[in-house]
């Protein structure tokens, strides 16, 4: 159900945000209300908070965000606390970051190597993403898991492209259990 909610309002503010030409005052006032529901727990825990009654909720948002972003989104966050769904801004709001950040071609790619990688070696990493992939621009993440041995793993929203060592001498030695002797 909060699968169905976060892209029932997600995508409501989506399609607001391109009719009304307002994507990138949109994208930016809602990153810095979803790192707020991020960071704040207080806030979140008012929201949640079955004492206090929806309409003071609504009071609440209004006179935290009214003025400081567009009313649009401050009407999505109202509309949630009133049917009880405040639970689920957050993730309305990464879904509208998501859209967003799909219909302007900016990748999210999540790159897992052994070894930390150098500076020219992340530079590589992303220019052949850029060049195999349909994104103008990505946002990297990188870890190290020295579990790896060696090679990388790159997942790109559900994609994977696995090339470790460790999945390699998997695949061999699962192929090696089914040879007949």
């Amino acid at each position: 159900m909060a699968k169905l909610v976060s892209k029932t309002y997600g995508d409501a503010l989506f399609a607001v945000a391109l009719e009304e030409n307002r994507m990138d005052e949109f994208f930016e006032a809602v990153k810095v209300v979803a790192e707020i529901l991020r960071t704040n727990d207080e806030f979140g825990k008012l929201m949640n908070h079955p004492k206090i009654m929806k309409e003071d909720k609504v009071k609440i948002v209004e006179d935290t965000f009214s003025g400081r972003i567009p009313k649009e989104i401050v009407g999505v966050m109202t509309i949630l606390v009133t049917k009880g769904r405040a639970e689920e801004m957050l993730s309305v709001f990464d879904y509208f970051i998501d859209l967003v950040k799909e219909e302007k071609k900016i990748g999210i790619a999540s790159v897992t190597t052994a070894v930390r990688l150098s500076d020219k070696q992340k530079a590589k990493v992303e220019q052949k993403l850029l060049d195999t992939t349909k994104y103008e621009t990505f946002e990297m993440n990188y870890s190290v898991d020295a579990s790896l041995i060696g090679g990388m793993v790159i997942r790109i929203g559900d994609r994977v492209v696995d090339s470790s060592i460790k999945t390699k001498l998997y695949e061999l030695s699962r192929e090696l259990r089914n040879v007949q002797v």
